[in-house]
């Protein structure tokens, strides 16, 4: 499973051109689901998404999370982040996870963080969405997890 996470003061995502979701102070997480994902690897992932300290405090350093701020998240599914590019000049896109497999884990990474009393909004699965953010910093993060540990 691969992540990019940014921090951000302001997200939403549409699809033809209705807004569907959209987010204040938080994060935008993009994720994809690869073939050998499972429960474990989402759960190590939302655990660490809702204590991720990346959120200025009164000093100015990052040592405050989603949790601490009160923040939200905006979760994206994006199976382009499985794109093998060694070869050729045409992604291949043969690690994703099958769609339906790949539905039922971001279905439960959203309900992780939301077991959290975070508020999350959500893209719509196989759909060509629009996503607009405004970065906060900018404060952007890769995350890879395998076998429930993240790396």
């Amino acid at each position: 499973m691969r992540a990019v996470v940014q921090r951000v003061s302001r997200a939403q995502v549409s699809v033809a051109g209705t807004t569907i979701g959209s987010i204040g102070l938080g994060l935008v997480v993009l994720v994809a689901m690869e073939e050998g994902d499972g429960e474990a690897d989402v759960d190590a992932l939302a655990a660490k998404l809702v204590d991720l300290r990346i959120f200025a405090d009164q000093g100015g350093l990052m040592n405050r999370s989603l949790r601490d701020v009160g923040g939200q998240a905006l979760v994206i599914s994006q199976f382009t982040l499985a794109a093998d590019l060694r070869r050729g000049r045409r992604p291949s896109f043969t690690r994703a996870a099958p769609p339906a497999v790949a539905a039922s884990l971001v279905q439960r990474l959203v309900e992780r963080i939301r077991s959290n009393g975070l508020a999350v909004a959500v893209g719509h699965f196989g759909s060509h969405m629009e996503v607009e953010l405004v970065n906060d910093g900018p404060v952007t993060l890769v995350i890879e997890v395998r076998e429930g540990r993240i790396s």
